[in-house]
This record gives structure tokens, sequence and C-alpha cells, in this order.
């Protein structure tokens, strides 16, 4: 290193960030279409005229629209907050993550659950996230978050706190 040039910069961790969408199966799709297409067909029943064709113009788009809105769901960390949807919560307020398989799902939203809990469950997503609160303003407890990958949105978080 010659004396002219500059120090090196010190490395400093990028905070994690984690992102993923809630979206739903490919055999919720079908079976919802399916469905759809079972019940324009019994209202349908070979009539003649608007009735021959409305059901299926109407009840196929709104099933789309009714599945699409089910998998809308974004899971997020980014500058230094959790993202679910619109909800969000600065990772200051972190007091620890926990994740959750199915069974930790289940026993966390069971009976004993908290009725001020913070939840966001798509059943169709087998794990999910314990995050407590440690905020003396706000009356939640904690939020349980269903995400696909527990271990790393759990790790993103705790990162993105110990990061600030």
């Amino acid at each position: 290193m010659s004396p002219s040039s500059p120090p090196p910069a010190p490395s400093v961790p990028a905070p994690a960030e984690h992102s993923e969408r809630l979206s739903l199966p490919w055999w919720l799709w079908l079976a919802g279409l399916a469905s759809a297409g079972l019940l324009a067909t019994e209202i349908w029943m070979g009539a003649p005229g608007v009735r021959a064709w409305l059901p299926f113009a109407v009840l196929l788009p709104v099933t789309v629209a009714g599945l699409w809105w089910l998998g809308r769901i974004r899971v997020a960390v980014r500058g230094g907050e959790l993202w679910v949807d619109d909800a969000h919560l600065p990772v200051r307020h972190v007091a620890d993550v926990i994740p959750l398989d199915a069974a930790g799902r289940r026993e966390v939203l069971g009976v004993g659950a908290d009725p001020l809990a913070f939840v966001v469950q798509r059943p169709w997503v087998g794990g999910a996230v314990q995050v407590v609160l440690d905020d003396p303003a706000d009356p939640t407890p904690f939020w349980v978050v269903s995400t696909r990958h527990p271990v790393e949105l759990a790790e993103a978080v705790l990162a993105a706190r110990d990061a600030r």
C-alpha cells in the first residue's frame, strides 16, 4: 500500500433483507377455478340467451380476482422494518423472533391465544414466526406472521434489529 492511497473502508455488513409473497399453491387455483366452472355450469344448465354465457363471464373472472387477492400478501424486511402487507413494524421494537412450524403455530394461535396479538395467517403456508414486541406504548404483545421460510425471516429481522 502506498502512502498516498486511502485506507480501506471498514466492512460493515449490510442488514439482511427478506422478501416473499404468500401466494396460493397451484392446486388451490385449480380447485377454485374448477368450483367456479361447476357453479357456472349449474346456473347455465342448457338455458338459451344471456344465461348461456353470463355465468361463465362473471364467475370465472370473479374467482380469479378472489384467488389473486388471497395470495397478494407480501412479507418483507427492508429499511429497518418488518412489512406484512401494508402493516409495518420498526425492528427496534422487536425483543425476539421465534420460528414456528405448523404445530408451533397451532399452539400459539390455539385456545390460549392472546386476543391482542397481530396475526396474518395463511392456512396453506405451513410455517410462521412469532415476533415478540418490546414497546411499552403498544398493547400488542406479539405478531404471528405466516411464512414459507421461518428461520430465514427470523434471522433477517434479528439481523436488521442488531444492525440498528
